[in-house]
């Protein structure tokens, strides 16, 4: 019998996914603090995970014809410009540089906590296999 990691994991390993492009993210937005003119950019993690549940429920449009144009599926990270919390500064920047360490630490935090669940998962699953328990 095969294992279907799908149902296994679950939503958790578009989680890790979703965690790991915010890092990058936040991570760019930290590195060009100083460029004029740069916005900053976060990923909505609420709407991501929503569009990974309904890629892994395979919501979508139903085409009964093969004329029948496909719906384009929905991105899976939704990145949008974050709403600056200070006044302009006059270069254009809206980096605030606390409010992305902030963000990077707590985003860092929850993707080491989803990592080890799913690590603890993994474990599970092969002292399944193994048949120890």
């Amino acid at each position: 019998m095969a294992i279907s990691f799908k149902n296994a994991l679950g939503v958790h390993q578009d989680t890790l996914g979703i965690r790991s492009r915010r890092a990058e993210v936040l991570a760019s937005n930290i590195s060009n603090a100083d460029t004029p003119h740069y916005k900053a950019k976060d990923i909505d993690f609420a709407s991501s995970l929503e569009n990974a549940k309904k890629r892994m429920l395979g919501v979508g449009l139903l085409r009964t014809n093969h004329k029948h144009f496909g719906s384009a599926p929905e991105p899976m990270y939704d990145v949008k410009y974050r709403v600056p919390l200070q006044p302009d500064t006059g270069d254009g920047n809206t980096v605030d540089m606390a409010t992305e360490r902030n963000h990077y630490v707590k985003n860092s935090m929850e993707y080491q906590t989803t990592f080890n669940f799913l690590s603890k998962k993994f474990a599970g699953l092969y002292k399944s296999i193994r048949g120890k328990v």
